[in-house]
């Protein structure tokens, strides 16, 4: 088995902003050789670019829509072309739809989100297996972002709610199915990590009462080690789940 960090190759999807984004310059510090996907290849490129400035590694860009099978296959092959193999998979890139009542969503809106989300999510993991089973020395870890929505859901979320709890299901899958070719698979329940995409949070968001309130964040740096700790482990251990949130955000207790 192939030792975590030192040289060992990480993908995180969505890694050119946000959450991927702190995860991938977490896992460059720790001297991954990374590779950061999203649609934007400029995004990327200029993310990759900085990255690799801020900790001294290795980060490469490659653009990929993980909701087209063909897409999918044509990143796994370059990873598979460029680096012999892929030791961390870190399914990240997500998209939430309008909060809007339920009645409101069109059926584009939900297809996005479950293509993004889900698809995305096993789409990718399909090919690390692939890539994972083959590989010599065998086996590797794929990270799952679950978010506290896989627990519990904020009003008018129907579709990123849906998805988040499906992808419990596939991490449970995924550990279960990886487990006789050292694949390991844990899932990260993210709360309230502060991102351009949970601006709002912080100066308010609606709450199951009806009521709006601001929120509190905490650093996505916080995330991102947390992920380079469950990529650390050796192959025989797993944290299956992890929840990491601002102790004080509304979420533990009666809604």
């Amino acid at each position: 088995m192939t030792a975590a960090g030192k040289g060992a190759v990480a993908l995180v999807t969505g890694g050119g902003t946000g959450v991927g984004r702190a995860i991938a310059r977490a896992l460059a510090a720790a001297g991954y050789q990374v590779v950061i996907s999203g649609r934007r290849r400029e995004v990327l490129e200029k993310a990759a670019a900085e990255l690799a400035a801020e900790t001294s590694g290795q980060v490469h860009a490659l653009a990929a829509d993980v909701g087209d099978p063909q897409s999918v296959r044509a990143l796994f092959d370059a990873i598979e072309q460029t680096f012999g193999r892929l030791d961390l998979l870190v399914n990240n890139a997500g998209v939430s739809a309008p909060g809007v009542p339920m009645e409101e969503l069109t059926f584009e809106q939900w297809n996005a989100v479950v293509s993004a989300n889900l698809t995305g999510a096993f789409l990718c993991t399909q090919q690390a297996f692939r890539l994972m089973k083959a590989q010599s020395p065998r086996g590797g870890r794929i990270i799952n972002n679950g978010s506290i929505s896989a627990t519990t859901p904020r009003p008018n979320s129907a579709p990123y709610t849906a998805t988040k709890h499906a992808i419990t299901g596939l991490t449970k899958s995924t550990a279960l199915d990886g487990r006789n070719f050292d694949i390991a698979c844990g899932q990260i329940d993210i709360g309230n990590a502060a991102t351009e995409m949970t601006q709002k949070i912080s100066t308010g968001v609606i709450q199951a009462n009806g009521s709006l309130a601001a929120e509190p964040t905490i650093d996505s740096a916080h995330i991102a080690n947390a992920v380079v700790y469950m990529a650390s482990l050796p192959l025989d251990a797993n944290v299956l789940t992890m929840t990491v949130m601002a102790t004080k955000m509304p979420f533990v207790g009666r809604g």
